[in-house]
């Protein structure tokens, strides 16, 4: 494992809270080791980062948010001084059990999306996927601090030259095209959910944001949002990336599909993940692996292959609905429900149904329309809609509309 000492965006321009500034002038105080960090903003935790570059703390980052009290008791169980850091100012309770550092060492949390977070050992290295010269760019970093994504635009940051960052804490989310079109944000990345509520809230004001780079991941994509960023921004690249903190970021397109080609399976190339699937489940052998992850890892995600691709659908324990003794992708509903032009968000589910077993309904988020002539869809009509591109055991029975996309502090829906 290696420690860096001088990392080469040191010199990179780095705006928080709106204030600019650079790597070189985020101070934090000097951290024990091993270190829990709980930054209660973004310029904590980018100054947490910085000082694990340069000294190689033991370290892992977290929003005060995501740690709860027992978390915070196994992790003072595990050797980890918890550092509550505010305004640069360290509030720390010793750990539970003395233990030598490893240095270099960098933990995350998963999103616990199959139960209670778990750590995932990494490192800078691991973390830095991008090695090869980039075009300078600025980048919009809205994710939670600590997070495999957050990591991803931080170490890109860090250890490439003119690779510039702006920081949106969760107060500013909803405001962040003006934010970002202050500061020339030229890339931006962010989960589809992230992208949909933006475009659901202003599509004008992100329009104004002069962007060349868009990236989604985190969560299925499906071709709808796609399209709609590609109406946007023709000219930029839109590239969606499925990582985790498990095998990292490990499969990365760019062509504007969603999936990625079913050619892709199966193929072995030093030094690049492997993918494969195995009972409708993705497995990845990744060389961008955590701790002890090497070889294949069954990652939880359920894949389909339609035609020429394989579509990520969703987590396996969620994405399937039994009807009546017949499977329904619920990630494929959603996506026939968000390919209908009025349709700016949808969630699918399943629900207790007589004689049947299951049945399923959705919730949806109408696209915003000024348009008497053009009302948003009623459930009557997405019912028709899903009906002539669905068997109908698949189709919903059901359809709520919402008036707001929901989102969670990882920028995630519950879909």
């Amino acid at each position: 494992m290696t420690v860096a000492t001088s990392p080469a965006g040191l010199a990179n321009r780095v705006v928080v809270a709106g204030v600019a500034g650079s790597w070189r002038e985020l101070a934090a105080p000097a951290l024990p080791t091993p270190a829990a960090v709980l930054a209660a903003t973004s310029a904590d935790a980018l100054a947490a980062a910085r000082q694990h570059a340069e000294r190689g703390v033991e370290l892992l980052i977290a929003g005060p948010g995501r740690v709860d009290a027992p978390m915070r008791d196994e992790l003072a169980a595990a050797g980890f001084a918890v550092t509550v850091l505010a305004a640069g100012v360290p509030e720390t309770t010793p750990p539970a059990v003395r233990r030598a550092p490893e240095p270099g060492r960098l933990w995350l949390l998963t999103s616990g999306s199959t139960g209670r977070p778990k750590r995932v050992g990494h490192s800078l290295d691991s973390l830095t996927t991008v090695r090869g010269a980039q075009p300078e760019r600025t980048w919009l970093c809205p994710y939670a601090p600590g997070t495999y994504a957050w990591w991803q635009v931080v170490t890109l940051s860090l250890t490439q030259p003119g690779q510039h960052l702006v920081v949106v804490d969760p107060d500013e989310l909803d405001d962040w095209p003006t934010v970002a079109a202050a500061h020339r944000v030229d890339a931006a990345s962010g989960t589809p959910t992230f992208w949909r509520r933006t475009l659901h809230r202003d599509s004008e004001a992100l329009a104004r944001v002069p962007l060349r780079q868009l990236t989604l991941g985190g969560e299925p994509v499906d071709q709808a949002v796609l399209d709609q960023l590609r109406d946007l921004f023709p000219a930029a690249r839109i590239s969606w990336i499925y990582a985790s903190s498990e095998v990292g970021a490990s499969i990365v397109v760019h062509d504007g599909r969603a999936g990625f080609p079913v050619e892709w399976l199966d193929r072995a190339i030093p030094g690049r993940p492997t993918l494969s699937v195995r009972d409708e489940e993705l497995v990845v052998t990744s060389p961008y692996h955590g701790a002890g992850l090497d070889g294949p890892v069954r990652t939880g995600d359920r894949v389909q292959v339609v035609d020429d691709r394989v579509l990520i659908t969703g987590r396996l324990d969620s994405d399937e609905i039994n009807v009546g003794g017949s499977k329904v992708s619920a990630g494929l509903v959603r996506g026939v429900l968000t390919a209908h032009p009025g349709v700016a968000w949808a969630r699918v589910t399943g629900r207790r149904a007589p004689m049947l077993g299951r049945m399923v309904v959705a919730e949806v988020v109408p696209t915003p329309t000024t348009d008497p002539a053009a009302p948003p869809p009623d459930e009557a009509a997405l019912v028709r809609w899903c009906a002539d591109r669905l068997p109908d055991y698949a189709v919903p029975r059901r359809i709520r509309t919402l008036t707001e996309i929901p989102v969670k502090e990882t920028l995630k829906s519950d879909v």
